[in-house]
């Protein structure tokens, strides 16, 4: 086997181990008593380190090796958790992430942990509580050297995704002179110019020491602007007292060697013949503590996954087989269509056989792409509460719908836009504990993060029970930032104001931290969805709490849909969406304040008239005594939709109309018919409000 495919095994188990851990020290953290927990961790922590040992990757064999010393204590009750340790064992894994990340991306996977491994010699030798004595009572460190600031996985996808829209991202450091007497006044106006121009990300030392006068004589920050660097680089100068001022350019090359340092390429050396054993020993350890994936399968007992069931694909191999399996069902189609002129019984029948071998074929195809959404959402419980134990809150994270599937390629691009969205509801929505206390409020808030589908789309919800939008403060904002007029401010709706959130480089954080405050999570999160063909909306109770609303395409290239007509031109309306076709006498459409209504089973309902919505000439005669409607859903609501005519149900094969034809309204693409015509996609979602 060669060293690729062993690479790539390590990879995927190490990150299927690292998860299992993260999830189990969190369960262990709400209930520290709990030794089941412990020898959970304990046996991914000792797979991990057989695997990495095997592999040649010392530094990550020596770090889970020291982890093993302390859970061992802990497991056998000669020590007992506390947050010194909790902090300890996050940190360790954090450290293990950023080596095995290394390796993914090719380096070597070495990294500096010697303070960890002392933090974790400490705890068993027992010194660890004069340690973390000694630590609290230490001078806040000084700024880090050139070499570089370190980042999460927040701000580096901040500066990524800044890049990818077309600004620029620098590498700042600012030295003031010797002999300056207000250092922090003058980092002060420093960040002033900055402000000005564009928005700081990351700043070493953070803001906060920086403001106390907390640091040496200098300060690194990573700035993105659109002002370019000459320019910047005198505005800065031309702050008194400023010794030098160094403006560096990133790109997305030199950003990911600043941050995580040069990469060699791993050796090509031989690979022990017992790694295979090794790979298999370690599946076994880890199945009592790993997630469920979607690449496991259980045992006839329910125990370890059953060796050779399971086979990691490349997902361009299933793009391929995507995109043939669509032609054939195009032909499939037309040969449907063809038998049904012809008619003779025994091509009726061939054909007859070939659409049932081929449905059942279609449904494995789409399985093979369909990922839960749990492999996003398993990692944010962590997060959450990293960022709520920085601001002092107390938070609690509710998943809810993790079993909704999605395209894996869409799956692998939704982490980053609900990153932002969680940290702005812990950051800006949930409330500091004492003005919840004050509002008569649990000490304790609570984030939901849901996910369901509806029609040929999933929904993902972010609902806090924080203090809501600052409507006026909003508006104010906008005013001040030339967003909006005074005029257009008074205007607005309230939906138009919650919307503004999303407006390029708009915050309103009273106070700039590392967490927040630089107004560039909110415009990210909606340019990468909009790139995935999707939509976030936001809705707000003040005093109640905020909902952001992410909408996404399952972007399945196959899907069940009922044809109909308007005018002489076909369309198609996904039959997930659907809730029931009938005909109905035109007298029972009522108008109400100048909309169109009708009951429908004890409720009244919306009705819309595509032939209005498309601009389709309508051919129905005055005096029909039915009228068509399609009755949809979109979650809770539901709508009736006039139509010309009924043509059938049918497979049809979803295809894009490219990039000239977007932003059409409710319309998802276009399929391609058994005679060759072209039918348009509705999007129903868009026409429920």
């Amino acid at each position: 086997m060669e060293l690729s495919q062993y690479l790539s095994m390590f990879i995927d188990e190490s990150k299927d181990h690292l998860q299992a851990m993260n999830e189990n020290l969190l369960a262990l953290e709400g209930n520290p008593t709990d030794i089941s927990i412990v020898h959970n961790i304990f046996r991914s922590a000792h797979t991990l380190k057989g695997m990495s040992a095997t592999m040649g990757f010392e530094d990550l064999a020596k770090l889970t090796h020291e982890m093993e010393n302390v859970l061992d204590l802990v497991r056998n009750n000669k020590l007992d958790m506390d947050p010194f340790i909790f902090d300890c064992v996050f940190k360790s894994l954090d450290a293990l992430e950023t080596m095995v990340e290394d390796i993914i991306q090719g380096g070597t996977g070495q990294a500096d942990v010697t303070d960890i491994v002392a933090s974790l010699k400490s705890i068993v030798t027992g010194d660890y509580k004069k340690q973390a004595a000694d630590a609290a009572a230490a001078p806040p460190a000084s700024a880090l050297a050139a070499s570089g600031i370190e980042v999460d996985e927040f701000q580096y996808s901040v500066l990524q995704q800044s890049i990818d829209s077309g600004h620029m991202v620098f590498y700042i450091e600012v030295a003031v002179r010797e002999d300056c007497v207000l250092k922090a006044a003058r980092a002060y106006m420093v960040f002033d110019v900055l402000d000005r121009n564009g928005e700081v990300v990351k700043s070493t030392p953070s803001v906060q020491d920086i403001e106390q006068e907390k640091f040496e004589r200098s300060f690194s920050v990573y700035y993105i602007s659109q002002i370019d660097r000459e320019t910047l680089q005198k505005e800065i100068l031309n702050v008194s007292e400023i010794e030098s001022a160094s403006v560096i350019e990133v790109d997305k090359d030199s950003l990911s060697e600043m941050i995580k340092g040069a990469r060699k390429a791993p050796a090509e050396e031989a690979i022990p013949e017992a790694l295979a054993a090794q790979q298999e020993t370690a599946a076994a350890a880890a199945a009592p503590a790993a997630p469920a994936a979607e690449t496991k399968k259980a045992g006839p007992s329910g125990g370890a996954p059953v060796a050779g069931r399971t086979i990691r694909v490349d997902i361009e191999r299933l793009d391929a087989l995507m995109n043939l399996f669509s032609e054939l069902l195009i032909d499939r189609v037309r040969l449907e269509q063809l038998a049904s002129e012809v008619h003779r019984s025994d091509l009726t029948e061939t054909v007859e056989h070939m659409s049932r071998v081929s449905s059942d074929l279609q449904n494995i195809v789409l399985k093979l792409r369909m990922v839960p959404v749990d492999s996003v959402f398993n990692r944010f419980p962590r997060m959450v509460r990293d960022v709520a134990k920085t601001l002092g809150k107390k938070v609690d994270l509710v998943i809810s719908g993790a079993e909704t599937e999605l395209d894996r390629t869409v799956i692998d691009e939704i982490g980053d836009p609900l990153v932002h969205l969680l940290r702005n509801s812990v950051d800006h929505g949930i409330e500091s504990i004492e003005k919840r206390q004050a509002a008569g409020k649990s000490d304790t808030g609570t984030v939901h993060l849901r996910a369901f589908h509806s029609g040929n789309h999933v929904f993902i919800e972010v609902e806090d029970d924080g203090a809501g939008i600052n409507r006026p403060k909003v508006l104010e904002r906008a005013v001040k930032n030339g967003i909006l007029t005074v005029e257009q401010a008074g205007r607005m709706s309230d939906f138009e104001v919650d919307q503004l959130l999303f407006a390029s480089g708009f915050s309103t954080a009273d106070k700039i931290s590392d967490i927040s405050g630089r107004g560039v999570g909110l415009d990210v999160v909606k340019t990468k969805i909009e790139s995935l063909g999707g939509t976030v909306q936001v809705e707000s109770r003040p005093g109640f709490g905020s909902k952001f609303s992410v909408q996404l395409p399952l972007t399945l290239s196959i899907i069940s849909a009922m044809l109909i007509r308007l005018g002489s031109e076909k369309y198609a309306i996904p039959l997930s969406s659907i809730v029931e076709t009938s005909a109905i006498d035109p007298a029972k459409v009522r108008n109400i304040h100048g909309s169109r209504v009708i009951e429908y089973r004890g409720s009244v309902i919306p009705v819309i008239s595509l032939s209005e919505v498309f601009e389709v000439k309508d051919y129905s005669e005055d005096g029909e005594t039915e009228t068509e409607i399609v009755v949809i859903r979109k979650g809770d609501k539901m709508a009736a939709l006039m139509v010309d005519e009924f043509i059938g149900q049918q497979e049809i094969v979803l295809k894009t109309l490219g990039k000239y034809l977007t932003n059409l309204f409710a319309i998802s693409g276009a399929t391609i018919l058994g005679d060759g015509q072209v039918a348009l996609i509705v999007d129903t979602n868009a026409l429920i409000k």
